[in-house]
């Protein structure tokens, strides 16, 4: 069992998660993420590391309510069941830190997308690095950590659909405004990813995608986050979350997400991809 230190709102549906968490924490670093278990018998959760200090062992999660478990995680109080990881690959950058020195890096994060662009950027700026980030909402009443934001990077763009905050538009009519970037660090819902990646790669800026919301298991197990990566069959919790978007199939990664939303589609590519659908997340009958 895992202390619960704080799961409070933060914004529309959107819950910070903190537990004390020591021995995920001793190896974590910015890019990886989690499965929490709000109960014994719970659906297991994927979500990205928002924060986590080593000194006192304090693990910090982002979510938003979108369905029965997380709805259940969010009225857990006290304790939760587990907390596995960390897990997946850690950032490319953090983890070849020197060679993007003296690089241009724009980060854009889509609505609870943010949460994961946070600890990279904030890990960028204690290694001398220096990013620029275009947040992109629905609306005002879904951003959130505004003032964690400012802290890490250069320069903040906010945009929102609706115009209620910021530029009104998409992160794409922030970024064509200004696009001379070495590097993309793009995170948030698989459509946005996309057309973000087109649009760089109409620019020649290298994308760097995070395919963390098409995990379900998050084990390799399921089958969710299979996808296609230069042609490759790869799977993004345990070959990612991150890829060159450039190089991602979108339009199957979309088309898969939708399949596996009801339980006659899950059927379908159970059947269809045999050993790479393994079983075992929980929405296949198969727990």
């Amino acid at each position: 069992m895992y202390k619960i230190l704080k799961n409070k709102p933060i914004g529309d549906h959107i819950y910070l998660l903190e537990v004390k968490a020591p021995l995920v924490i001793k190896n974590a670093l910015p890019g990886q993420f989690v499965i929490v278990m709000a109960k014994s018998d719970s659906e297991r959760i994927p979500l990205t590391i928002y924060d986590y200090d080593k000194d006192t062992s304090i693990l910090s999660m982002i979510y938003q309510v979108v369905g029965s478990s997380t709805l259940e995680l969010s009225k857990t109080e006290n304790e939760i069941f587990s907390v596995a990881g960390p897990l997946g690959k850690p950032s490319e950058v953090v983890t070849n830190i020197d060679k993007y020195k003296g690089q241009k890096i724009i980060m854009i994060g889509g609505g609870v997308g943010i949460a994961p662009v946070y600890p990279q950027a904030k890990y960028f700026k204690n290694h001398g690095l220096d990013v620029d980030i275009i947040y992109g909402a629905k609306n005002k009443d879904l951003l959130i950590i505004l003032d964690k934001l400012k802290e890490v990077c250069n320069n903040l763009t906010i945009v929102t659909d609706d115009g209620s905050y910021g530029m009104k538009g998409l992160v794409t009519d922030a970024l064509k405004e200004k696009h001379d970037y070495d590097l993309c660090i793009v995170m948030g819902s698989t459509v946005m990813m996309k057309f973000v990646c087109n649009l760089t790669k109409e620019l020649n800026i290298k994308t760097i995608a995070s395919m963390n919301p098409i995990m379900v298991d998050g084990t390799g197990m399921c089958g969710a986050c299979r996808l296609l990566v230069n042609n490759e069959v790869k799977f993004a919790c345990v070959d990612g979350p991150e890829f060159d978007g450039h190089l991602v199939d979108f339009d199957a990664a979309i088309k898969r997400m939708n399949l596996y939303k009801d339980e006659e589609g899950r059927r379908y590519l159970k059947d269809l991809e045999g050993e790479s659908h393994s079983g075992g997340c929980g929405n296949c009958g198969d727990k």
